[in-house]
């Protein structure tokens, strides 16, 4: 907590670069929020700790601005690295979340093409629709909406703000809350069909996108054979529209229980295509026994490796002791063991993307692999939500595409504090939820019941 706290007294002290929109409205203090009215939120009180409070409704505070009443959000794998005090810039008291959908409450005078009392999802990123990134549809690097001058100096140039995810990215109040104040909403937020429930819509704001994005940008082509790092909900979307792609194999590296709860959601008319290693019961490093990496080869084209690996995992998870005591002291950020097994198991002249969180710098990175081997190493970015989101809406209503395969459990807003806990400690089998509130609809036909904790 306190890196993390330095971080952000340095960010401020710098100042931020010239602003576009309202910045650091991460909460609803004072003249942000409605003195009169109070709402429920997730919100970060420290490392390793969060809690669900009372605070401030938010209020219209520039003309384009959208209050959504949330009838949905859920807990992202990336939010526990919030938690875990990785991501830096957290400040007490900041609202959380980046994926949520809801019913619009309010308007300010500038809102032209949203309606209040239509129900909407929202971007986990925040947008201008105006800028040269935006033009391309590539809003999760959208220049005006994130004005941190630590991230433009750590990365070269920053990404778009998020909501709910730190002043790192630009300080936006997030949506695990009863209310949300959206941005330009008339860019950032995507009307929901009568046909289409929350249960469904709500993972355009993020997963979807995502896993989507991570398959398109590091190209799976007819035929290829595909590994997957991480088993989570990314992944296992991941590995549907990899298939939906033409691959002919898709192997999931993880570990239990996530890999059998793979296996029982899995589409059954693609179980032929289905294979899983569950590296706990294999070596890593250099070794002379079976590691993922051996195990890959052997899988996949007669020894050659799989076509493409996509990691959806992140890189604060260490396996062995010395990235372990390297990230514990700081000397790096992120482990770069799943990376080396990615770029050592595919093909020669494979492809490895990159869509699990990565924060800033690792160590001990097979350099010479991905030279000598030719791989081609893809960051796969904040997948640009805007550029996927209308296609897979349309997937969708056309049946193509069930969200509701990576569900597992539903709760209630007031609980949301204790499943991060459950879920950072494995509890329960949680892979996807969906979390209601007061507004929330009636829950959909075939969605999970509802968990009181």
């Amino acid at each position: 907590m306190a890196t993390s706290q330095a971080a952000y007294a340095a960010e401020k002290a710098i100042g931020h670069q010239k602003e576009e929109i309202m910045q650091d409205v991460s909460n609803y203090e004072g003249a942000l929020g409605d003195p009169n009215e109070t709402m429920k939120a997730l919100v970060w009180q420290g490392k390793m700790k969060v809690e669900v409070v009372d605070v401030p409704k938010p209020r219209i505070l520039e003309d384009r601005d959208v209050i959504l009443k949330v009838t949905g959000t859920t807990v992202c794998g990336s939010d526990l690295h919030l938690l875990h005090g990785t991501v830096i810039q957290m400040k007490k008291g900041d609202i959380l979340g980046h994926e949520f959908c809801g019913i619009v409450d309010q308007v300010g005078p500038a809102v032209k093409n949203i309606k209040v009392g239509k129900r909407y999802v929202a971007a986990f990123q925040i947008t201008c629709g105006e800028c040269f990134y935006c033009k391309q549809k590539l809003s999760s690097q959208c220049e005006r909406t994130n004005s941190n001058t630590t991230a433009k100096a750590m990365y070269g140039a920053q990404s778009a703000g998020f909501f709910g995810y730190s002043h790192f990215t630009g300080g936006f109040a997030g949506g695990q809350a009863e209310y949300v104040r959206v941005p330009m909403g008339d860019v950032n937020l995507l009307e929901i069909p009568d046909d289409v429930p929350d249960e469904k819509a709500l993972y355009l704001s993020d997963v979807l996108p995502t896993a989507y994005n991570a398959v398109k940008d590091t190209a799976v082509y007819p035929n290829d054979q595909v590994a997957i790092f991480g088993a989570g909900p990314i992944g296992q979307m991941a590995g549907v529209f990899a298939v939906g792609e033409g691959a002919s194999k898709v192997i999931f590296v993880d570990t239990e229980p996530r890999l059998s709860a793979l296996q029982q959601r899995w589409p059954a008319e693609h179980k032929d295509k289905l294979e899983v290693i569950d590296y706990k019961k294999l070596s890593f490093g250099v070794t002379n026994k079976e590691t993922v990496v051996s195990k890959l080869k052997e899988l996949c084209h007669e020894g050659r490796g799989p076509d493409v690996a996509i990691e959806c995992a992140a890189g604060e998870y260490a396996k062995g002791w010395m990235h372990w005591i390297e990230l514990s002291l700081g000397a790096e950020t992120d482990t770069s063991e799943i990376l080396n097994e990615m770029v050592e198991s595919v093909r020669n002249y494979g492809r490895a993307g990159i869509t699990g969180v990565y924060v800033g710098y690792t160590n001990h990175f097979n350099i010479g692999s991905v030279m000598q081997r030719g791989i081609r190493l893809i960051g796969n970015g904040q997948a640009p939500v805007m550029k996927y989101w209308e296609g897979l809406l349309e997937k969708i209503r056309r049946g193509e595409l069930d969200p509701i395969q990576m569900l597992s459990h539903r709760y209630r807003l007031e609980d949301i504090d204790k499943v991060y806990y459950k879920f950072n400690a494995h509890e329960d089998n949680i892979q996807k939820v969906f979390v209601e509130t007061k507004f929330s609809l009636p829950r959909a036909e075939g969605t999970p019941e509802l968990t009181r904790l």
